[in-house]
Formats: C-alpha cells, structure tokens, sequence
C-alpha cells in the first residue's frame, strides 16, 4: 500500500529529480562563437542594440546567451559606443 502512494506523489512524465520550482532551461549559444563571419564592432549601433535593453543597460550572459570572453567583447564595445555617442547611456 505504501508503494501505491508514492506512485500516486510521483511525476512519471518526469525524471526523479523533478522540482516544478526550477524548470532546466535550454542552453543559449554564443553568437559569436557559433557564427565566424559575425563581428562585433562598436561603431555599429543596430548590431549593439540586440546587447542592451529598453533602458540602454547591457543585458547580462544569462541573457544574450554569449560565453565570458565575448560578454566582454561586448561590454567594450557598448561602452564604446556609448563614449562617442552612437547610443545613448539611458533612454527616459
């Protein structure tokens, strides 16, 4: 009886370890990496743009899906961009 219960508990569609609080997200690809042809150049705002948010903030890794040395790639680039005012620090 006490094994019909805790098949009753248990998520079958699921493995064990299932927790409905943290859902495993898809693992982003670095565009950088995967594309060769693609390069990053600050004096490009429309290709910056898909880096920053409404606000003008550079989106974090988790975001933009891009690996640690190309997040800093990308950093210099906005905040070089943003130095000789090709985008703007903030948008109200």
């Amino acid at each position: 009886m006490a094994d019909k219960k805790q098949t009753k508990r248990r998520n079958n569609s699921q493995d064990d370890d299932y927790n409905p609080k943290f859902k495993k997200m898809k693992k982003k690809v670095c565009v950088l990496c995967s594309d060769k042809n693609f390069v990053l150049d600050y004096k490009n705002a429309d290709q910056l743009k898909k880096f920053i948010n409404e606000k003008g903030k550079i989106l974090p890794r988790r975001a933009t899906g891009a690996c640690a040395k190309h997040q800093r790639f990308i950093t210099l680039a906005v905040k070089r961009a943003r130095h000789i005012a090709i985008i703007p620090y903030t948008t109200d």
